[in-house]
């Protein structure tokens, strides 16, 4: 007999320890939810953080540049892996021999899961330099991070597309 309120009160102790387990597994995602961004405007926002890429790479503002990537930043292009130094100073250093380019994010395909997002889209551009202007066209891609109210690229990739 002394046996059976030790059962019921080892019960209640292990369905509540189960309850505070299932709602301290819950405090997370709540939390998590809050750092979500306004789902209406998030795909247009990052989209504008690419488009503010391309504007400070074009104007060679390392300051702007580095505001739209994340700290941990890598893309690839040409074939390569670049960190956002290397490819801000690839960049920059085409612009010293003399290169401009048209860079567009037209039409992008953009997928929003909470604070992630990814995007797509052909970017339809040019290159002109002393011999003049050639149209070229990249296929794109880049994955953003919500972080501290504002979306950053943590990935990127551009593949040029040959002529046709």
């Amino acid at each position: 007999m002394m046996g059976e309120p030790i059962l019921k009160l080892s019960g209640f102790r292990t369905v509540g320890a189960a309850l505070a387990a299932c709602m301290a597994g819950a405090l997370p995602t709540a939390a998590s939810a809050a750092a979500c961004p306004r789902t209406d405007h998030a795909a247009e926002a990052a989209t504008s953080t690419m488009r503010a890429m391309y504007a400070a790479a074009t104007a060679d503002d390392e300051t702007a540049f580095r505001a739209t990537i994340a700290p941990d930043f890598y893309a690839f292009d040409n074939g390569r892996r670049f960190s956002g130094a290397e490819l801000f100073g690839l960049i920059k250093a085409a612009h010293a021999a003399g290169k401009t380019y048209v860079w567009t994010v037209p039409s992008p395909d953009v997928h929003v899961a909470c604070d992630v997002a990814w995007l797509t889209h052909v970017n339809n551009g040019s290159v002109n330099d002393a011999s003049g202007r050639q149209p070229r066209t990249w296929l794109e891609s880049a994955v953003l991070r919500f972080q501290d109210g504002r979306w950053r690229i943590s990935f990127f990739h551009s593949r040029r597309q040959p002529a046709t």
